[in-house]
């Protein structure tokens, strides 16, 4: 598997290079705004790339998506799109792009987190509105977005358990009143080197219940990515996640 690594010389792009081999990939070149010298050649752009692969893995951020998705468009290639934190415009973007070329895209490349989701599903389906649903999520100190493309993860499935009769609510400020029982409360917590935790709290009368995930390597994100890339190879166009990769796996 030839793999262009978009995103090359930051510190998940250092992680997919070393574990490229032992996935059975080559990371014939890189992309990276801030090119530095590297074991494969590092462009500054797409624009000077010659090399051929067969998968685009990016963890270069939410900036200018739509350049990556023409390129693979272009070249025929898929794409693993592994960053968070894109804007509803980038959102219909990468949904236009997913008319010509097969993209992956999840807020978490983590077999736990997956596993994680179905599980937070599964209790808000089974403990319904006799619970509040409140997330929790630490990141360190240079994430930039917020909350994680994780924890809208997370919520989305507790709205999916609840027949999508929830509203999110993004930390609480003031005098906001009684919590409504429609409410999923998202707070996001920054600092330190923290790689990534998610709580996912079910407060009901007389008793809580705790599903969390805590990352200790972004190794973890890594493999994802590169065993996502070697599953995407040869799909026809469309949005891929998690859940497609555990039903055929």
């Amino acid at each position: 598997m030839n793999v262009i690594l978009c995103g090359a010389c930051g510190k998940m792009g250092a992680y997919v290079s070393s574990l490229a081999e032992e996935n059975g990939a080559k990371i014939v070149c890189g992309v990276d705004r801030f090119p530095k010298e590297s074991p494969f050649p590092v462009y500054p752009s797409f624009d000077l790339v010659t090399e051929r692969a067969d998968v685009v893995i990016d963890f270069s951020g939410n900036e200018d998506v739509e350049s990556r998705l023409a390129f693979c468009k272009n070249r025929g290639v898929n794409i693993v799109l592994a960053s968070t934190g894109f804007s509803e415009n980038d959102q219909k973007i990468i949904q236009r792009y997913a008319k010509s070329i097969a993209i992956f895209q999840t807020g978490n490349l983590s077999l736990g987190i997956n596993l994680l989701q179905l599980l937070v599903k599964k209790a808000a389906q089974i403990l319904g509105d006799g619970f509040d649903a409140e997330i929790i999520e630490r990141h360190h100190n240079q994430k930039k977005d917020a909350p994680s493309g994780t924890a809208l993860m997370l919520a989305k499935s507790i709205q999916e358990g609840s027949e999508n009769s929830k509203t999110f609510v993004y930390g609480r400020k003031g005098n906001v009143g009684a919590r409504e029982k429609s409410e999923i409360g998202i707070h996001a917590v920054r600092g330190g080197t923290i790689v990534g935790e998610h709580e996912v709290c079910f407060a009901g009368e007389d008793e809580i219940i705790t599903l969390s995930h805590s990352a200790r390597s972004r190794k973890i994100f890594a493999n994802g990515a590169l065993k996502a890339a070697k599953w995407l190879i040869g799909k026809q166009a469309g949005i891929y996640d998690m859940s497609d990769f555990f039903a055929q796996i």
